[in-house]
This record gives structure tokens, sequence and C-alpha cells, in this order.
């Protein structure tokens, strides 16, 4: 088939390298020339393990433009990736979503082409974007477009870090839409995927006994609300377990242990049960605040969601009172931040907690030092504001330190010596904001350790 992907971001890029290596012809398509020029020269603008090596691989089968006329006509599927950042209320910016879905209308010239919303939008955006392609095509193209599109959904679950393993091996796909023809275009899209036809990456081998991928196919606004739901319910499982650990530090239980237990019920299951500083990225803190929105605009008040959102926020306040706790003055104290990025193996930096630690640490007049394997780059880009001091080395993070705080549990940072790492600190303090240390060794090696919670 001939695919356009409307935005190269987390979720475009990896969806059309994806469909290239399973066979389609694709066109990613982005406003940003700078992009576009970079993904040319096979470079990925983005920090996703594999994606670089997969984009090589499947390169005869991409081309890459910033010109809607170049990649709309003739595509059997366009799918809409643009960001749908949060506006100031919490629901979605709908900007980039409304000027895709106008330049869609005026470049189509297929027979029949199958729109897709991948950018995560509100319930009843599909109904919003038909209507848009609808005018701008009529406006275009002087003639009524029945039957010559549909709009149909197609939420992505894709976790950064493992966005590659997550598109070739997913859990399910999800299709929405209430024409069966664009319903029947999108089986045949995902068939190599569903039925696992396609040849593995040397990279990333097909999992043992993975042989097909289940399908929901429902109706619009069911595909757009399970997108929200599932969002919501991770973050409720890590705002659960956050909340358990708070208790559990006040009783003197091992908030890993009670995870652990309540893990292995198969009804509960383990993922997403790690206590600490809390849930970031793109996805968390922007769906929940459009489902609390969107359930706003039709009288309706979401309570545990709102509450999950409110630990969340309180697991950052937490790391620095902690710290207060156990250095009393925080002024003049060089406090080191391990980790920039709101998770291993991304450069993502939306919603991290190192942000909000970072800021509340230097209002309390700490000076603040951090290293980050690959964000550190970014963050100086993104956030000029923070007096943050960025070290190459992880090492020299240690340096006369008062404190060293484990925000985002790289690999690497497991590795590191720390008993000789902690010779070189002023005051051995510890905190684990991901639970991932041990905490004997630590407290073995000298260390006050804390942990969040």
């Amino acid at each position: 088939m001939k695919v356009a992907i409307l935005g190269t971001g987390y979720v475009g890029l990896t969806t059309g390298v994806c469909f290239a290596w399973l066979g389609h012809d694709v066109v990613c398509l982005d406003t940003n020339q700078q992009k576009v020029d970079s993904l040319l020269a096979g470079k990925i603008p983005i920090y996703e393990p594999g994606l670089e090596e997969l984009l090589a691989q499947s390169r005869h089968r991409m081309k890459f433009t910033s010109n809607y006329s170049e990649a709309v006509p003739g595509a059997d599927v366009v799918i809409i990736a643009v960001g749908t950042p949060p506006s100031p209320d919490g629901s979605p910016d709908l900007r980039y979503l409304r000027s895709a879905s106008e330049q869609v209308g005026q470049f189509l010239n297929s027979e029949f082409t199958v729109v897709v919303n991948k950018s995560t939008v509100p319930i009843g955006s599909g109904n919003w974007v038909e209507s848009l392609i609808r005018g701008a095509y009529e406006k275009a193209h002087f003639v009524k477009a029945e039957g010559r599109f549909a709009v149909a959904s197609n939420p992505e679950f894709l976790r950064e870090g493992t966005a590659i393993a997550d598109s070739l091996y997913p859990d399910r796909v999800v299709i929405g839409g209430d024409s069966p023809k664009a319903l029947d275009v999108l089986r045949e899209l995902y068939r190599p995927l569903l039925e696992q036809t396609f040849p593995e990456p040397d990279f990333l081998p097909r999992p043992d006994g993975f042989n097909s991928v289940p399908l929901v196919a429902t109706d619009l606004a069911s595909a757009e609300l399970i997108k929200y739901a599932a969002n919501a319910f991770l973050a409720l499982k890590i705002s659960f377990i956050n909340e358990v650990g708070n208790l559990a530090e006040r009783v003197g239980a091992d908030v890993r242990e009670v995870a652990r237990g309540i893990g292995l019920d198969s009804r509960i299951g383990p993922r997403f049960l790690q206590s600490g500083l809390g849930w970031g990225g793109s996805c968390f803190g922007k769906d929940t605040a459009a489902l609390i929105a969107t359930a706003g605009e039709y009288g309706l008040a979401m309570p545990i969601v709102s509450a999950a959102r409110d630990v969340n926020k309180r697991q950052r306040v937490r790391v620095v009172e902690k710290l207060l706790g156990e250095l009393k003055i925080l002024k003049g104290r060089r406090i080191a931040l391990l980790g920039l990025a709101f998770k291993p193996d991304t450069d993502d930096l939306r919603e991290a907690p190192a942000i909000d630690i970072a800021r509340r640490l230097i209002q309390h007049g700490a000076t603040v030092v951090a290293h980050d394997p690959v964000a550190e780059e970014l963050f100086a880009k993104e956030h000029p504001d923070l007096e943050v001091a960025l070290f190459s080395s992880a090492e020299d993070l240690f340096e006369d330190a008062d404190a060293v705080i484990l925000v985002t549990e790289w690999n690497d940072y497991l590795k590191l010596d720390w008993p000789a790492l902690g010779a070189r600190m002023r005051n051995k303090v510890v905190i684990d904001g991901r639970s991932s240390l041990d905490r004997a060794e630590m407290e073995n090696s000298g260390f006050r350790f804390l942990t969040v919670p």
C-alpha cells in the first residue's frame, strides 16, 4: 500500500519506518525542513534505540518531504501523527491537527483514501477532522466529497525506548471507524503485522511463540476513548503504588516487596508497579489532563484520575522534602542529578521529574549539577533558564556533592562504582528516586540511603 505519514515525531517516524519494514511504500512529511533534511541524510532527529538502523534497512521504501502535494496525492492511507500539546487548561491544542486536516482535504485525489488519526485526540475529533477534510476538499475540487475518503482512528501504544518492539510485536492493534470500507483497508494495511509474516529485524528477533496480534475493530469514539483510558489506567497504577509506598514508609514495610506480592496476582500484574518519582513523558500527563477536560465538557468529574495526577506531582515535592530533612539547609549545597530524561533509552524531557526537582532545588538556593547519557544537549536547548551545570562524566558529579539523586534509572548508573564515588562526596547522601539500587549494598558502603517514597 501507499502510506503517507504526517509528522515525524516519536509516533510518526517510528510508524513510518515500521510500515516500510512491513513492505509498504511510505512518504513521511514534516513541515520542519531541518528535520526533513536530517532524515534525507539518514539521521533521525530523536533518540530511539534501533530506529536509525531500521531506517537504513527500510530506506528504499521511504521518502521524506515537507510538501503535502508530494505526500497526500495517490496515498491509500494518510496517517496524521502531528503533535497535540496540552493547553493551559489541560485540553489538547489542536492547531496542528486542524492544519494537517485542511491540507489533506486540499490534496486528496485518490478514488478512496482512509485518513487515520494516529495523534492522541479528544473523543469526537474524528467527526471534526472529517468535516475539516470535507470542507477543504470541496473548496479545492469544486465537487462533493462523498465516497472519496473516510476518517478512522488508530491509537498508538508505544513506549519510548521500546517503540520498535511495541510497533512490530504489539499487545493489540486498535482500529475504529464508522466506514466498513475504511476498516477493511486498515485490516489489509496491518495484515503482515497481525499475521506476523514479515521478516524479523536482525537486532530485534520475534519473541518466542509470538505468531499473531489481536485486532480490536470498533467505532470511532470507542477507539479514541481506548487510548485515553489505557494511559489513565497505567498512570493510576503508578500513582497507586507510590501512595502505598508512602504508607509503607510510615509503617516500616518495604514497598518493593509489597509491589512484588500484589504484582504476582494475575488480575493485577507486575508492570507499572515500581514506586519512585512517578510518571513523565508525552502521554500520561497530557492524556489524563485531556480526559478530565473532556469529562468536564459533559458535566462529569473524574476524581480517581485527578487523584492520580495529584499523587504524581507530590512525589517530586517529596524528594526535596527528604533532602531538607536530611541536610536541614539546602542553600549552598551541591546536589547532583543522575538523569534528566523522563525514562531510560530516550532523550524526551517532556514532564520529566528532573525538571521540577532542579527548579525546586534552585529555589531553595542549592547548586545543581547533572548528567544524562543522551538528553544533555536537548536539556540545554529547552531549559536555558535553569542554572544547572551539565557534566560529560557521571563520575564527576560526585565530587564534593552533598547529595546524589538517581532520577533516571539508566543502566550505566546502576553499574557505577558507588563505594569509590562515595569517597568523593562531601556528604554521602543518596536518594534512589527509582527504587533501582540495592539498599543493603549502599548502606554497607556508608551511604545515607533514602528512597521515594
